[in-house]
């Protein structure tokens, strides 16, 4: 097969599960305050104690692996703060943390696609490498995913029960070429874990933000990806060893292709913001929404029963 090796049933199988099972749990640690805090403070303390010092070793027991788990169980705990501390999402400086940890998160992950770039081709630590000019492509993509990152002093806590943090001008176009650079960027530096934490995992969260629930995909991917950080930690041969392990192709023909692909779509997204702002002369870098005036932004809006008037700087949907 062109990105991977052959997907027999039951690994097919198991990307289904691993995919159901991250939604699922999803919904019920947005659901319930009580259900987070166990998932994302008591959890993690019993792993980092007593099982990760003997399951992370290899390809999961890297500085990256270690920093991206808690970056992003951080992620998770900073937007709970948000949700149930009252008053906390009333504070500019307090908004300011969701696009600083989530511009944290793809720069480490930029970091370690140059650091791969430069390896030699084989085995390091534990994973495949096939480094490329894919990898500084790749890179760039994510640079420009990270400057464009807009609209964060818009957010707000919903009023239902589950109180989630929804940031209207993080929209499809935006969510979309992130995932595509994700991916690209798992198959680059993780290759043979991009089945499922390439492509499971970054549907677990775009499914709930397009369906379930609109509006709060940052908060959907911190807590997916601190779930599955976690997991694959403590059970890393399900990925690794296991009869449900799908290698990589390794083909350079398809790591050339996803990172073109990612550049391609991010590359555009940028041309759009930079088009938006000569027109409508508004100041991401301050935190001033872009996109109010889009049908996608007025829709997660109306899903939280909130109706305002868009300006009347330009008409336009999507």
């Amino acid at each position: 097969m062109f990105l991977f090796s052959s997907i027999p049933w039951y690994a097919a199988l198991m990307w289904f599960v691993v995919l159901g099972a991250l939604i699922g749990l999803n919904e019920v640690t947005r659901r319930w305050k009580g259900a987070g805090l166990a998932f994302f403070v008591a959890l993690p303390l019993l792993l980092t104690i007593f099982v990760w010092p003997h399951t992370a070793t290899g390809s999961t027991g890297t500085w990256f692996h270690w920093v991206k788990v808690y970056s992003a169980l951080a992620g998770c705990l900073g937007f709970m703060a948000l949700r149930y501390v009252p008053g906390l999402a009333a504070k500019r400086w307090a908004l300011a943390f969701p696009p600083v940890i989530l511009a944290l998160n793809i720069a480490e992950a930029v970091i370690r696609d140059v650091q791969v770039g430069g390896m030699t081709k084989g085995v390091v630590d534990g994973v495949y490498m096939v480094p490329g000019p894919w990898n500084y492509m790749n890179a760039a993509a994510g640079l420009l995913n990270l400057l464009t990152i807009c609209g964060w002093a818009g957010i707000f806590i919903s009023k239902g029960r589950s109180r989630d943090m929804i940031w209207p001008d993080m929209l499809w176009f935006w969510i979309i070429p992130y995932d595509l650079w994700n991916f690209a960027y798992v198959y680059n530096c993780v290759g043979d874990h991009a089945f499922y934490a390439g492509a499971a995992l970054l549907i677990s969260c775009t499914i709930p933000a397009f369906w379930l629930k609109r509006g709060a995909w940052l908060q959907h991917r911190a807590h997916t990806l601190a779930l599955w950080m976690m997991f694959t930690m403590a059970v890393p041969a399900l990925v690794t060893t296991s009869m449900f392990a799908v290698p990589s192709s390794h083909n350079p023909a398809a790591l050339l292709t996803v990172s073109a692909i990612s550049l391609a779509s991010n590359l555009a997204l940028a041309v759009y913001q930079v088009l938006t702002i000569v027109r409508t002369r508004r100041n991401p870098a301050v935190g001033t929404e872009l996109y109010p005036e889009l049908g996608s932004y007025q829709r997660v809006l109306e899903g939280e029963g909130v109706t305002t008037t868009p300006p009347a700087t330009f008409v336009a949907t999507a």
